[in-house]
């Protein structure tokens, strides 16, 4: 009788270890993937080797699209900062999103996005993940409505308002609510290079996660002006390289009257703007390879989506030149352009045994998709209405896309902006308190938008007309004919 007791025990105790060892592999298999967004500050369409950036090359990010998808018809949400990033964080496009422009305050900091909004970081909040925040925000100061702790991030660390971030160099970050001093900083001493520290803390918080589910939004300041970098190994690899034609003489060095009041807009001056612009870039790309490196010394790489995107097309401030460069990748404007050139961005994602490696997708798409993507990899769903569409099925090859019919811009600065792309068609309008003429292109035959056609397709002009009109909410803090 002992021994038959003894031995059901036995078995009973096998049954539970290995029912136990069935459920952690099984919790294992079903651990949703980490996510980590990171948004270049100005980067064009063609500062990127992989496509087509021939001056000085970006071998991590590079190694990216050789591991995962290149996309070469992705946009960004505006053709400047708050707003393109306002479009990222809440699913809808510039007729919809509640910043719709780089509204400055006389406080430190900008418009902040109302509490009501629903943002990518409270979604994947919503489907357990930690969530955490790291680089330039711009959509609100810090304790308002906007800050990023009351919009879903559990952590911050960076630059809260977009002025202070003009400067490489500042006194401070934000932790938080917290000012995180930085060692040897004022407005006049250059000891400590922020966009570091921010690197530091963006690798500090995947430690800490590794655990866990994360979703970390990563949006690196550079290479943003003003233009300006270390002086370490990685700014003598483009010593003399470049015939410096475009040097910026503009008399704003670091000093005690800097701060972040509205008009200090400063940039300070660059003897080597081609040099130190390379320079920024390799760096950023630099900071791509170590969190690629964390991964996989934290074994989480194989779990992890990393996405990579620009926010607008390439600056021209501080010395920066993005005609030398080809910047714009052979398209149509810069920054603040709603022609290709200043909307259209490098978009590369990577998803380990998920995404075919070396992919190009042509798929058309946004930021506002990126909400509802980063939603259905994390199995929720968002619960206000938004504009953009899950591009996973292209990501895993599926073959079901769901397709825009369209995607729509606006942009209140020089009398407004509009545009928009449908198919092949491009429609982009200026100056509309002046009644602008609209200009049609055909992206498929002319995709530098040289040849204006509007004239020759009355049709497809009313039809783009009559988007415009319907995407188009009037916003009073940000009137669409300024």
């Amino acid at each position: 009788m002992k021994i038959r007791l003894l031995l059901s025990a036995l078995a009973i105790s096998v049954s539970f270890v290995s029912c136990s060892a069935g459920k952690e592999k099984k919790e294992q298999e079903v651990k949703k993937p980490n996510i980590i967004y990171i948004l270049a500050d100005d980067l064009g369409y063609g500062d990127l080797s992989c496509y087509g950036q021939e001056k000085f090359e970006t071998p991590n990010i590079d190694q990216l699209a050789g591991r995962g998808m290149k996309f070469t018809q992705h946009y960004c949400g505006s053709a400047v900062c708050a707003p393109s990033r306002s479009t990222l964080l809440t699913g809808m496009h510039t007729g919809h999103t509640p910043i719709r422009g780089n509204k400055e305050l006389e406080t430190e900091g900008q418009t902040a996005i109302p509490a009501s909004t629903l943002t990518l970081a409270e979604v994947m909040k919503t489907a357990g993940y930690t969530t955490g925040m790291f680089g330039k925000w711009g959509l609100g100061f810090t304790g308002s409505e906007g800050d990023p702790n009351k919009q879903g991030f559990d952590e911050f660390y960076g630059y809260n308002c977009q002025r202070m971030a003009h400067r490489y160099y500042p006194p401070y970050l934000w932790h938080n609510q917290e000012k995180a001093y930085l060692e040897g900083n004022d407005w006049t001493n250059m000891v400590t290079y922020a966009p570091d520290k921010i690197q530091e803390a963006a690798i500090q918080f995947i430690e800490a996660n590794k655990d866990k589910p994360f979703f970390a939004y990563v949006p690196f300041t550079l290479p943003h002006a003003e233009l300006i970098s270390p002086d370490d190994s990685l700014a003598k690899m483009f010593e003399g390289k470049f015939v410096e034609d475009n040097v910026y003489t503009a008399d704003d060095s670091y000093a005690s009257d800097y701060g972040p009041a509205i008009e200090t807009y400063k940039y300070c001056p660059q003897k080597a703007p081609y040099a130190t612009f390379a320079t920024m870039i390799s760096r950023m790309d630099a900071y791509v390879g170590q969190i690629v490196a964390k991964l996989e010394e934290l074994g989480i790489a194989e779990n992890t989506i990393v996405m990579f995107a620009s926010d607008n097309g390439p600056h021209t401030e501080g010395g920066a030149n993005p005609e030398f460069f080809n910047s714009a990748g052979g398209l149509r404007g810069v920054k603040r352009d709603l022609y290709e050139g200043g909307v259209r961005s490098p978009f590369i994602v990577v998803w380990p045994n998920k995404i075919k490696a070396g992919t190009v997708s042509n798929h058309i798409s946004a930021f506002w998709d990126v909400l509802p993507t980063c939603a259905a990899i994390a199995d929720v769903k968002p619960t206000s209405t938004i504009d953009g569409i899950s591009f996973l099925p292209e990501l895993l090859g599926e073959g079901n896309q769901k397709k825009h019919d369209y995607l729509y811009w606006e942009f209140g600065i020089q009398g407004g902006r509009q545009a928009v792309r449908m198919g092949d068609w491009k429609a982009v309008v200026y100056n509309l308190k002046k009644q602008g003429e609209m200009q049609l292109f055909n992206l498929a035959d002319d995709v530098a938008e040289t040849s204006n056609i509007a004239g020759q397709h009355p049709d497809i002009v009313a039809q783009m007309k009559g988007i415009m009109a319907k995407e188009h909410v009037d916003s009073e803090i940000f009137p669409l004919m300024n």
